[in-house]
């Protein structure tokens, strides 16, 4: 029986995939910078927002070379064991290639690479999930800034609130440190955290 032109699969996506091609330069990309660079660093991260980073890396960029991606690409490219590494010992290092890591190639001295990762912290506003790190204590009285349709949606998220003649009242003192912070809660308080 022919085959019907109709019966075809047709992608609604408008993006190409990278191919081996792209994984084939990012390896290529890899193992040059290790011939070029002296040391080899291996970070972890969470939460990192692009900006912030981008804003990093054009600080290094003069002295270093970062590489974020797929971790598999990566660790093919050092050599996953040591027959097929480029440079003595950087099989090990691909050993230490597991979640959100990245690597920095650069030929700075150790204490310098640290003093700078110790020394970058950027405040950002928090997402869901974060743990504050603030303290935001609200006293007993009447809550002004929200509506008395908004009473459901702040007892849900554990504060103490009734309502009295239409108006909002926190009906004991309220503390959010340590909490985990939820899509609500982040609204709510709108608290910048590191």
């Amino acid at each position: 029986m022919p085959k019907s032109k109709r019966n075809k699969l047709v992608s609604l996506s408008k993006t190409k995939k990278k191919g081996r091609e792209h994984k084939e330069s990012v390896v290529n990309a890899l193992r040059e910078a290790a011939e070029n660079y002296n040391s080899i660093y291996v970070f972890s991260f969470e939460n990192m927002r692009n900006l912030k980073f981008k804003e990093f890396r054009e600080q290094l960029k003069p002295t270093s070379r970062f590489f974020l991606g797929s971790n598999k690409v990566m660790q093919v490219a050092l050599g996953r064991s040591a027959s097929d590494e480029i440079r003595p010992g950087l099989y090990k290092v691909s050993k230490l290639l597991r979640g959100d890591t990245g690597l920095l190639l650069t030929n700075m001295a150790r204490e310098e690479v640290e003093s700078l990762f110790n020394k970058f912290e950027e405040t950002d506003f928090a997402r869901t999930g974060s743990i504050a790190n603030e303290k935001v204590e609200l006293l007993e009285g009447p809550l002004d800034q929200f509506t008395h349709e908004m009473e459901p949606l702040l007892r849900k998220q554990g504060m103490p609130v009734r309502l009295n003649k239409g108006q909002l009242f926190v009906s004991s003192a309220f503390c959010t440190s340590c909490l985990r912070f939820n899509l609500h809660f982040n609204f709510i308080y709108g608290v910048q955290v590191l």
